[in-house]
């Protein structure tokens, strides 16, 4: 009589031959379709694109080198490419030197895009390019604008086109990059970002200057661009917060904040003395009304991340992140905002709010080519409406409530220190005598002297709904 062991043996053997058998059909299955890949790449793409050697100019080139495309490409945006499914990326042509305007890609079938984009996944790998070298699991959304400051300030923008306000902008040299975040791999645009030169070397790409942190913040830009629920990291709502000990903020405050702030937040700590604006007084702020994003950014990227002034430091880099967290919840509970003074006599003329009207100011005029400017907008209602969102809660780095108030009469929880005090946009005399233009200016650019600063990420169209809404609180 046969033991159980022994009798389990047949199985065993067929369930291991069985594995065996699948592995091996898997496996020629798969050399198949590298081989269908490889034949595709050779016999119709290396007509115009190279996939093996030395980098080259694209002066040698009649289309882009492709010997890392499987480092290259997100494999969704690429088996559509291969369809012919997706736009051209060279609005006329690879090379500028010779246009070709109108050129059509060849498209290729499902099955065989498959077969070309494993093959790019298994043998276009370029060792350079090395996994996980850029941690974007934090990339917030202020990082992503700093990130568009670069793209523009770096010269990206004189050969890659982008979408701005509903337009496209930037030269058509080089690849378009709308959608870069759905085509690109983001170890690919970061080694890419380190030095071009090192994959298309002569060919006029550009080797900026750039810091790591600089660097981070383009490539997490890039890879915004086109990806609509891109998911930004909050800070803010991170663990250290949660668990943040205001008693311990207030010795970090101590250490780093009262030599210009003052030992009460009075603004007047030595480091004041020489300082043109003046610290901000935060005995009489209302830090505990202020949006977490714009605390967490002024401290953590300095007063010039969100038009304030530059003398502030960006203290990200310097405070622990507890400690920073600790720091945030002392000056929530500690500074609350103090009753406010009692208002000097003003005249009250047409005003619907409590605010001071008229209001005296010097303020900058615009450039002359402004001043001319009508708001393009009809009065209608979706308009007026959009406005007041950003008015509320929208406009970043901070919604415009925070300093004119919910009734726009300049009496917001955070205008109370300011000096002068912030804009009464009731007051219809005062209105009247301020231009669309002049309005569209200050709002883009800020006001020097004053708190009011720049809010250049709102787009044209923004700003216009804006001043409709601010016009309707004086009519």
């Amino acid at each position: 009589m046969l033991s159980k062991s022994k009798m389990r043996e047949p199985k065993t053997f067929w369930a291991l031959a069985t594995v065996f058998s699948f592995l091996l059909i898997t496996s020629n299955a798969l050399a198949a379709d590298l081989s269908k890949g490889e034949s595709i790449v050779k016999n119709q793409c290396s007509a115009c694109h190279k996939f093996e050697g030395s980098p080259e100019s694209k002066f040698n080139l009649k289309g882009p080198d492709l010997m890392w495309g499987g480092n290259k490409y997100q494999r969704p945006w690429l088996l559509r490419w291969l369809q012919g499914k997706e736009e051209l990326l060279y609005p006329n042509g690879y090379r500028w030197d010779s246009p070709s305007k109108g050129f059509k890609h060849p498209a290729l079938s499902k099955v065989d895009s498959i077969a070309v984009a494993d093959y790019f996944e298994a043998k276009l790998l370029d060792s350079r390019v090395k996994k996980n070298a850029i941690d974007l699991s934090e990339f917030t959304e202020r990082e992503s604008q700093f990130g568009a400051e670069i793209y523009k300030q770096f010269s990206c923008l004189g050969c890659h086109q982008i979408k701005e306000d509903g337009k496209t902008i930037g030269g058509p040299i080089s690849a378009n990059l709308f959608d870069s975040g759905n085509r690109y791999n983001v170890d690919w645009v970061y080694r890419f970002a380190l030095n071009p030169q090192d994959f298309t070397p002569h060919s006029g790409e550009y080797l900026a200057d750039l810091s790591g942190l600089g660097v981070r913040y383009l490539v997490g830009y890039l890879m915004t661009l086109g990806v609509d629920d891109y998911k930004y990291y909050e800070p803010w709502k991170s663990d250290a917060f949660k668990k943040s000990d205001a008693k311990n903020g207030a010795k970090v405050y101590k250490t780093y904040c009262t030599q210009c702030h003052g030992m009460e937040g009075k603004g007047d700590g030595p480091g004041a003395q020489g300082l043109d604006p003046k610290p901000a007084v935060h005995a009489e702020m209302a830090l505990s009304d202020m949006p977490e994003d714009y605390l967490y950014n002024l401290l953590f990227y300095g007063g010039k991340s969100v038009g304030k002034s530059p003398n502030m430091p960006d203290w990200g880099l310097t405070i622990p992140t507890q400690d920073f967290a600790d720091l945030i919840a002392f000056l929530r509970s500690n500074f609350k905002g103090e009753e406010a003074p009692k208002a000097e006599a003003v005249t009250k003329v047409a005003s619907k709010g409590s605010g001071t009207c008229p209001q005296p100011r010097k303020t900058k005029s615009a450039p002359v080519s402004f001043q001319s400017k009508k708001n393009p907008l009809s009065d209608s209602d979706s308009h007026i409406a959009a406005g007041k969102a950003l008015f509320m809660k929208k406009a970043k780095p901070l919604a415009c409530m925070n300093c004119h108030g919910k009734n726009a009469d300049g009496t917001g929880p955070l205008g109370k220190a300011l000096k002068p005090k912030p804009r009464n946009f009731t007051c219809a005399p005062m209105m009247k005598d301020i231009s669309d233009g002049q309005m569209f200016w200050i709002i883009k650019n800020g006001s020097a002297g004053t708190g009011m600063m720049a809010f250049k990420t709102l787009k044209d169209k923004e700003i216009w709904q804006l001043i409709k809404y601010i016009r309707n609180q004086s009519n």
